[in-house]
């Protein structure tokens, strides 16, 4: 069986995937509204609501990530 083959897994993957993004918003101090607004600037169009869910659930796309992530600003991310 290979790492995240099964659901339990898959949720720990996606667990760990919304509380890195989590942890970098909050280290750089941008809210979910902000976050919206920054994504607007990179031809992202998300509405708050949406955001919320996403990241409470923890299920995303790696694309979705990916342009918080540029959004954002941030030039990488820890895997630990």
């Amino acid at each position: 069986m290979m790492i995240g083959d099964t659901e339990a897994e898959r949720d720990q993957w996606e667990l760990m995937a919304a509380n890195m993004l989590k942890a970098e918003l909050k280290l750089k101090g941008i809210t979910y509204a902000q976050l919206v607004e920054l994504l607007s600037k990179i031809g992202i169009d998300e509405k708050e609501v949406n955001v919320r869910n996403k990241l409470s659930r923890g299920t995303f796309t790696a694309a979705f990530l990916l342009q918080c992530l540029k959004a954002i600003g941030s030039n990488g991310v820890r895997l630990e």
